[in-house]
């Protein structure tokens, strides 16, 4: 795992119970310092008709040095409104804790040496409620119509399990989860294992490669299981979740899905997970949801013609790009979202639709009449998620690629999707790269696009 300067948790001397802030630009209370989580193993159990949780979460995690090598005294873990019935330290030995406002505090019988491994667990119950934010609207756990679902991004997680809630700090996982027998549940990663028993049936799912906690997912629904694999086209195992009613509609609109596998893989580098699944809900959403190793989407994203096409490239190049390659702090979300926004142009360009350098001149056209007042490069925690982020961000990209040429440009995407495979990067990393690939200086180019908010002009063609 790698961490970016800015991502890096910062603890406090001495690793006390007081070690809260995980260094994060712009979400610091969020997250926490004193060690790295490395595997998170969650067993939980959910009754759809009363909405109750209850779950027993094993974190396997390392102490980092404080102050002169100071053993880790205390530490916290970010947890929303659940009753918590019991924290254990190193399996056997019983921890005191403290839970208020989101945050389980907890002071081991004994002080965790520097460097040294050790497991928390933790056993919960309750109603989960979604983290309330200001400027993104509930995050987290959600009760559908029939069923549930978890959009996490940012800082959702932990409204159903404990966790270091901070991007940098991405770990492995082993999710289990029971529910009534006619539910279907689809998790991050590959299911292992489905068994059933009396009333319940009880779905295991493993995901050995690296996740940051905004991108864990439970999906439970009634939902028909469809494969989408098509071998010829692309070997990566796909499949989808899709209540019977939409199905017709999805099987259209989702026709093209192996198709835009193999053409993200000859653009960006080899899909970086063992398989890639859709969840349709029977309920609508404002956007689509990315995960890791899969995406949920509404039942107003399939309408029987495509519409909706280039989200299923944007939740697609997301395991690329913000998935695999994970940004090191909130601040370099352009690295997430301004990739995915430019696959869409790139979809619609191979796939025989509007050229990319069309789309961009024509979203270059629109924002000039917008403000010209956001740094792409650092947007500010309330402007995140603002379109222009998108917009600009994949402005930007394609304006590296009129500069590069085609062979040049998508040279440094595949570099810069294997050299960072799995970890966490940073702004100045992707244009470290790209100077390094590149034949001119770029100084210009990514102060003008990334670091200034007047609006540049897009190169001319070469």
């Amino acid at each position: 795992m790698s961490r970016g300067k800015s991502g890096r948790a910062q603890a406090a001397p001495g690793g006390g119970a007081g070690a809260v802030r995980s260094g994060d630009s712009y979400l610091p209370e969020h997250g926490n310092g004193g060690y790295r989580v490395t595997h998170y193993d969650l067993e939980l159990t959910y009754r759809p008709n009363t909405g109750r949780l209850s779950g027993r979460a094993r974190i396997s995690a390392v102490a980092e040095p404080g102050a002169a090598d100071e053993p880790l005294s205390g530490f916290s873990l970010d947890l929303g409104a659940f009753r918590v019935d019991g924290v254990l330290v190193d399996g056997a030995r019983p921890a005191r804790y403290t839970h208020r406002a989101d945050k389980l505090r907890i002071r081991p019988a004994r002080p965790l040496p520097a460097g040294a491994p050790f497991t928390v667990e933790v056993r919960y119950v309750g109603v989960p409620r979604p983290v309330k934010t200001r400027h993104w609207g509930d995050l987290g756990w959600e009760q559908l119509e029939d069923g549930a679902l978890v959009a996490g991004q940012p800082i959702g997680a932990p409204s159903w399990f404990p966790c270091n809630d901070h991007p940098a700090d991405k770990a492995s996982y082993r999710i289990e989860v029971t529910a009534p027998s006619p539910y279907t549940v689809v998790a991050a990663g590959t299911l292992d294992s489905r068994t059933v028993s009396a009333s319940t049936t009880t779905w295991v799912y493993e995901h050995p490669a690296p996740m940051s906690t905004y991108l864990a997912t439970v999906q439970i629904g009634l939902y028909d299981l469809v494969e989408l694999t098509d071998a010829a086209v692309s070997p990566v195992p796909q499949r989808a979740a899709v209540p019977p009613r939409l199905r017709d509609r999805f099987d259209h609109d989702f026709a093209r899905q192996p198709r835009m596998m193999a053409a993200f893989e000859d653009l960006f580098g080899p899909y970086p997970f063992d398989e890639y699944a859709v969840v349709l809900t029977d309920d609508e959403l404002e956007v689509p949801v990315e995960a890791q190793t899969l995406s949920i989407f509404g039942a107003n994203h399939v309408d029987g013609h495509r519409g909706c096409e280039r989200l299923v490239a944007h939740e697609l190049a997301h395991q690329w790009f913000g998935n695999s390659l994970t940004v090191a702090d909130w601040r370099h979300i352009w690295l997430n979202e301004g990739f995915a926004k430019y696959a869409e142009w790139l979809w619609s360009e191979v796939s025989g639709g509007v050229p990319a350098a069309v789309i961009a001149a024509r979203t270059r056209a629109k924002l000039a009449d917008q403000p010209q007042d956001l740094l792409v490069a650092d947007p500010g925690m309330p402007r995140m998620f603002d379109d222009r982020v998108y917009q600009r961000g994949a402005l930007t990209l394609h304006a590296l690629r009129t500069v590069l040429g085609d062979d040049t440009f998508f040279a440094v995407l595949r570099e810069w999707t294997a050299t960072y495979r799995h970890a966490t990067v940073t702004t100045e990393e992707f244009t470290a790269l790209a100077r390094r690939r590149a034949a001119q200086p770029l100084d210009a180019l990514f102060t003008a696009w990334l670091h200034a908010p007047r609006l540049p002009e897009l190169p001319g063609p070469r």
